[in-house]
């Protein structure tokens, strides 16, 4: 099994480059299949998750060609069949977007019940009331999730709770629905955004996205286009919490500062010092950090992505703090981990109340997500000594080159996976 060994109390000083967000690029491929012409999508990040949603397009008949490690065309005029079920499909959280885009294109969709990490029910209750909503039959089966409909017919769509992957799936679905359709309390992250500006690239008729009522004039059809996918600001804000729980100095770029104001404002308000350029965000942490209070909450707010990285920073911080959970349940389950590395963290219900501690120390701990196995290597990197994150499959669903990126900044940090491996890492930090 690969892990991640880490010999911590290095600061991490540098530049590091942000690739394409995830959360967009997932959605936008489905949405790539809803037009018979080639489309070309750049700046893609080469994560688990995009790589296994590609090979599920193949899969049914989609044409996927990988021009470079960040940029595909995706064709779908030879898409054969509506029924997406493999074992790969079933882990990732996304596979669920095909089926507003096959509901959309083709009126019908069978796609297996969502995987993904374990962070808390993440029911599709909302996505299934939007597809009602525009006149399909829904069924769930062994498994899978069944659409259909003799047509689709826009609609008016309150959704009961803000949710991103509702919002989108629905907007997909409504693109090609006749006449017009409205989703009130949509939800309003970039992510929301960057899919409603590629499917208005393609011929799309979406205006309000980005605000909390998204309104669609259905289209007959939509053409080919070429589009390059936002930054990834859970990414950015990752690389802008390792540089301030290392004491460090990092130039984060290629980002849209705008998607960053949540992060930027607790990373000020903690004690670093952040520079915002037009497409770059300096984090500085030279002085101690002071402790405060995070709740996370849909765009706008705090991003609950970012909540275990903000948890690891504030446990080095002075003071007490809290953190409360709004969006998922399970969100605290890497506290045990990181009080083997000398936390002082207790958990009661949704909220996180955080003792700080003057360092941690290196210890064997296991990523139990994608946010948190990331959280952890910052806590490795920022403590005393070794550490090893197990499970770092989590990690590579989301980050790209996450240990290449990390060595540039002047981490130790190596992907291992034998004790050989090991004891030469050992041998070499010292």
């Amino acid at each position: 099994m690969e892990q991640y060994i880490i010999k911590g109390g290095n600061p991490l000083v540098g530049e590091v480059e942000i690739g394409g967000a995830k959360n967009a690029a997932l959605a936008i491929l489905a949405a790539a299949i809803m037009t018979d012409e080639t489309v070309e999508i750049d700046n893609l990040p080469d994560v688990k998750d995009v790589n296994v949603l590609l090979k599920a397009i193949q899969e049914i008949g989609g044409k996927v060609d990988r021009v470079s490690r960040h940029s595909v065309t995706i064709n779908g005029s030879m898409i054969g069949s509506v029924v997406v079920e493999n074992d790969y499909i079933k882990k990732i959280r996304a596979s669920y977007y095909l089926l507003g885009a096959l509901l959309g294109k083709y009126k019908r969709a069978e796609v297996a019940l969502p995987g993904g990490c374990n962070i808390g029910s993440r029911p599709v209750d909302q996505h299934l009331k939007g597809f009602r909503a525009l006149g399909a039959r829904i069924d769930i089966k062994h498994g899978m999730i069944i659409a259909e409909a003799g047509s689709l017919t826009g609609n008016h769509i309150y959704l009961d709770v803000v949710t991103v992957g509702a919002t989108i799936n629905i907007m997909m679905a409504a693109v090609m629905a006749s006449g017009n359709t409205v989703i009130e309390n949509a939800a309003k992250e970039p992510h929301v955004v960057d899919v409603a500006n590629f499917l208005n690239s393609m011929g799309a008729n979406i205006k309000g996205a980005g605000t909390d009522v998204i309104r669609i004039k259905g289209v007959e059809k939509l053409h080919k286009t070429s589009y390059a996918i936002i930054p990834d600001q859970i990414e950015a804000g990752t690389f802008m919490f390792a540089a301030a729980a290392t004491k460090g100095d990092v130039m984060v770029k290629n980002v849209i500062p705008k998607h960053l104001e949540a992060i930027t404002a607790k990373l000020m308000e903690i004690g670093c010092e952040v520079e915002e350029f037009d497409d770059a965000v300096r984090v500085v942490s030279s002085k101690g950090l002071k402790h405060t209070h995070v709740k996370t909450l849909p765009y706008p707010g705090f991003p609950t992505d970012m909540q275990p990285q903000i948890t690891v920073t504030l446990a080095l911080s002075e003071g007490t703090s809290i953190v409360t959970e709004s969006i998922f349940e399970n969100r605290f389950k890497y506290v045990d981990e990181l009080s083997r590395m000398g936390a002082n963290i207790k958990v009661e219900g949704n909220t996180a109340i955080i003792d700080g501690t003057e360092r941690y120390t290196g210890a064997g701990v296991t990523a139990p997500d994608l946010r948190a196995g990331a959280a952890l290597v910052i806590a490795g990197l920022a403590a005393e000594g070794i550490t090893t994150v197990d499970d770092i499959f989590y990690i590579e669903r989301g980050y790209e080159a996450f240990e290449d990126k990390l060595q540039n900044l002047g981490a130790m940090i190596e992907k291992v996976s034998t004790e050989k491996d090991i004891q030469k890492f050992k041998l070499k930090v010292g």
